[in-house]
């Protein structure tokens, strides 16, 4: 379904008159508007509370590399899962899925709304797909599959799915390189009474029996590039590079997991370089490696029908 952004109000009334246990995403490539979107959605709903599913955002002491969102910007509007984990803590999207599902279930005891905010693919899968009732990742397995699909561009890779998983083959795209290599890593890393990871995703219900209406939050091309190279000068020019001297002098290093977030390992190379780059390639660097996730976060919902999209 598709939708342009004046009728959203209705979809959500709808939904919500239907709903025993809603929960409403708001998902999007980066830099897109889905925080300020998020903000006037919530506040259209009685008890409306926010879940950070960013998973950058989950870090203390990373604010302006993150884009988080500050408390005059909630205007009063619950968020949780923000800055619960030191940057050297690992985060999985299966300890995710776990701490986001009891503060989900928390806020429908209330008789609150929850709403699922962010752009980390992984996470939002691991609550209205749920993904991460499959085996965590193994990154040697990836790699070699990732290489397989670059041979012929996923075809023998799909055609792979199709005879070892056919239903689940039937709801992807044979472009859609990081759900064609999860599924199949999946397959091999399960055993077969272990697959209840259940994808469902034509469904807009999970084995939680959540009633989920899903937001995606888009803009064209040229506009978000142009956004996304705005900000990332923005970030830089509001103190970002002290933001990551900071977080040296905590001790943390290009090793630690948040630290591996997009821009906070480049600035962290230019401060220790003993020639470094000038400010300007810096930026665009950062705005780079910001534009070439803002594609991947497209391919992965690409053809995913539940999305409701607002055109910003």
């Amino acid at each position: 379904m598709s939708t342009t952004h004046p009728d959203w109000g209705s979809i959500l009334d709808e939904h919500l008159g239907n709903s025993k246990k809603p929960l409403i995403v708001v998902l999007g490539s980066t830099a897109c508007g889905k925080t300020d979107f998020s903000i006037t959605l919530a506040k259209s709903i009685k008890g409306a509370e926010v879940v950070n599913a960013d998973s950058r955002q989950l870090y203390r002491h990373m604010d302006i590399g993150t884009a988080k969102i500050t408390e005059t910007q909630m205007q009063e509007i619950p968020h949780h899962m923000l800055d619960v984990l030191k940057p050297d803590q690992e985060s999985t999207s299966g300890w995710y899925q776990t701490e986001a599902k009891e503060i989900i279930d928390s806020i429908h005891k209330k008789g609150g709304v929850p709403i699922l905010v962010g752009g980390s693919m992984l996470y939002i899968s691991s609550i209205i797909d749920e993904l991460s009732m499959a085996p965590e990742t193994d990154q040697e397995l990836r790699d070699k599959l990732m290489k397989e699909y670059d041979l012929d561009n996923g075809e023998t890779l799909f055609n792979r799915l199709l005879n070892q998983d056919p239903i689940r083959a039937s709801k992807l795209h044979k472009n859609n390189k990081p759900r064609l290599v999860r599924a199949l890593e999946i397959l091999k890393l399960s055993n077969p009474s272990d697959l209840e990871y259940k994808y469902e995703l034509g469904s807009n219900k999970t084995e939680t029996e959540l009633d989920i209406l899903i937001f995606g939050v888009r803009r064209e091309r040229t506009d978000l590039v142009d956004r996304i190279n705005s900000r990332a000068k923005l970030m830089i020019e509001s103190g970002w590079i002290d933001e990551v001297k900071s977080l040296m002098d905590l001790g943390y290093t290009e090793l630690d997991p948040g630290m591996k977030s997009h821009g906070y390992k480049e600035i962290m190379a230019y401060l220790k370089a003993e020639d470094p780059i000038s400010l300007e390639k810096l930026t665009e660097k950062i705005a780079a490696k910001t534009r070439q996730y803002s594609k991947r976060q497209k391919t992965w919902w690409k053809g995913d029908t539940r999305i409701n999209w607002i055109d910003l």
